[in-house]
């Protein structure tokens, strides 16, 4: 096979799938019916001018016959008044006439045949037209009925893919909503532990400077008992105070 061949039957391929994809079953139905509709009108037609032609014929040869019978009845009246001579002249022209008839006799017997052929002819594609039609408007109802139900597939396709997709989207807001959740009850453990105390902008500094107070405090008692417990200290100012003052010797006498 040479190259141009094979490039040929390719695009030729090529053409009839794009044709295939592009032809429509019920658009191709109704087309085939209006070419068979066609077929039989042009055989009509032709039956029409072969029976037209048939019926000129015959009316010809009735014509001839006409005057056959009239040039018979003229060569009788001649002979009966002595006048063999006009008698003889009518049989020439009766026979003149029959000749034609005799010409186109055969004709006329073709066309007859012809005639018959196209009617049984017509007959068979009228009924093949009729079942065609029937099994046409079957089929359009098939294809349509297909086509409705590929339709609701193709819907059915989409609604399920949709609902893939919501059911993504709500997996997803669902674990957002649940983050935020875990985010708040978090933030809630922090502030109550007071590690987020400060946040936003800051605390109360007098109840700071009071808070540090009270642990300095806190910090020199406890200093102080720990040095009163070793014996490494002086007393406590507290026990220092709370002694009781030394008593004066009594003056000798």
């Amino acid at each position: 096979m040479g190259i141009f061949q094979r490039a040929h039957d390719i695009v030729q391929a090529k053409t009839n799938k794009a044709l295939d994809a592009a032809e429509k079953p019920d658009e191709m139905l109704d087309l085939s019916y209006q070419k068979m509709l066609e077929q039989i009108t042009q055989v009509r037609r032709a039956l029409v001018d072969i029976a037209g032609s048939r019926k000129s014929i015959e009316l010809q040869e009735q014509q001839f016959q006409h005057t056959i019978d009239h040039l018979q009845d003229q060569a009788k009246v001649a002979l009966g008044q002595g006048r063999e001579d006009l008698a003889k002249e009518a049989l020439s022209r009766k026979a003149a006439a029959q000749q034609q008839i005799d010409q186109m006799e055969p004709q006329r017997t073709q066309l007859t045949e012809e005639e018959a052929k196209l009617t049984q002819t017509l007959t068979v594609l009228q009924k093949r037209v009729n079942d065609f039609r029937t099994q046409k408007e079957t089929l359009k109802a098939q294809y349509t009925a297909a086509k409705a139900i590929s339709s609701v597939d193709e819907s059915t396709a989409g609604i399920s893919k949709s609902f893939n997709d919501s059911g993504a989207a709500l997996q997803r807001a669902q674990d957002k909503i649940a983050t935020m959740q875990a985010r708040s009850g978090a933030l809630d453990e922090l502030l109550e532990s007071g590690v987020l105390e400060d946040v936003g902008g800051g605390g109360d500094d007098i109840q700071k400077e009071l808070d540090q107070v009270g642990h300095d405090a806190a910090v020199d008692k406890e200093l102080a008992a720990l040095k009163a417990e070793v014996g490494t200290g002086a007393p406590e100012p507290q026990a220092l105070a709370a002694a009781p003052a030394p008593v004066d010797a009594a003056p000798s006498t």
